[in-house]
Order: C-alpha cells, then structure tokens, then sequence
C-alpha cells in the first residue's frame, strides 16, 4: 500500500514510521539545567551518525502545546548531555523517567536511580547502565514546529569493565550489554537475543584494500 505522508494526518504519519522501523536503539537522555536540575528521559530518535568525529543525533519532539521539553531546552541551553544505553534490569526504572514530570523535579530520583559523575560534561551518567557516551551539542536542526534533531559529538565512553574485551581496539561483548530496543507504538520493547551473522560478501575482482571499503 502506498502512503503519501503529505496527505496524512501527524499521528498517521508517526504509527507508520516507529511501527516499520525498527528494532531502535534508546538513549536513556540526561541532561542538567543551568539552575542545577537533572532531568532523565528516554528517546528512541536516536542513533550513531558517525566516527570521524563520533557523532550522534538525537531526534526531539515538543509538548503538544509546543513547549520545549527538558530535555531538549537543557542542551540548547548548554549544550551538554550523556546518552546512557538501556540494559534489560533497568526497563522499569527507564519506563518511570518517561511521565511528565514538571522541570523542576528530577526524574533520577524519582525513580531511585543513582547519578555518577562525567569527566567532561556536567550531566551525571546513571548507574547500572554499561554504556553511557558524555557528549556536547555541535549542532541543531529544527526539523517542523514540534520537532527539533540535536547533533552531538561523543567526547568519551564509559563501559562497564565486564564487558570490554580489547579495549586497545575497542571491541566489546555486545550481547553481554543486554541492551533493549524500541518497538512498535503501544509500549512494545525487543531484546537483542536472537541473533545470527553474515559474511560481507568480497567482489573477487576488487583490490584488497577496496574490499574493506
């Protein structure tokens, strides 16, 4: 069936999108306001854009009365932010920062989780997550009048030790993580457990060196 989203209403055009792509990757968001408030609020916008310089976006909408939520008017404010990965054992506690709290109250504490402080950034990581990436606004784009995509560069990570194997080359035990993803709307969530691995394939007629391109 073909959808011209020009023609559908924005609630259409949103069950279309999160129902078809995904699994999504959550960043668990927290951010700190300059009267010194921690806000935590997850996002399922959100992706790696890059390496060169690490580079994530983060895709945010706003209060339908077209308010700026905390999360996103922390970062315009000062730029900072730490994305935090979401394991399995910490689901519920993720699923407490979404209510709507006011801006004064601090979502952490609310769902009796522990801040641990960053290195660079003044936003705290969150205990218990194995992956937390501190990073500082390098850019944003307001997409439409409710929405607006924050570009962030990555300036360290901080990975739980059980589940580095090289940190040299940096390669990690990634099922270990056990990292949730997002699903289709109504609440729905996945679990990276059924996996399987392909070869990428090598054109024999290519270079060596063109092959890994």
């Amino acid at each position: 069936m073909y959808f011209d989203f020009s023609a559908l209403p924005a609630q259409t055009q949103y069950n279309l999108l999160t129902a078809t792509v995904t699994p999504r990757p959550i960043a668990w968001v927290t951010t700190r306001s300059n009267a010194g408030v921690v806000n935590a609020a997850p996002y399922s916008f959100f992706n790696v854009m890059g390496h060169q310089p690490p580079t994530v976006a983060l895709g945010m909408m706003r209060h339908a009365r077209g308010a700026l939520k905390d999360t996103a008017a922390n970062i315009l404010e000062n730029g900072e932010f730490v994305v935090n990965l979401v394991p399995e054992r910490l689901v519920m506690e993720m699923n407490q920062t979404c209510a709507d709290y006011p801006a004064a109250v601090d979502e952490l504490e609310q769902a009796g989780l522990k801040p641990l402080p960053a290195r660079h950034v003044h936003p705290p990581l969150i205990q218990g997550c194995p992956v937390s990436l501190e990073c500082v606004s390098i850019a944003s784009v307001i997409t439409g009048p409710l929405q607006t995509v924050v570009i962030g560069r990555v300036l360290a990570a901080h990975i739980d030790d059980s589940v580095v194997l090289d940190p040299e080359q940096g390669f990690v035990d990634t099922p270990r993580l056990g990292l949730i993803s997002r699903m289709h709307g109504g609440g729905w969530y996945g679990r990276s457990t059924d996996l399987f691995q392909l070869a990428r394939p090598v054109d024999a007629a290519l270079k060596p060196e063109m092959a890994t391109e």
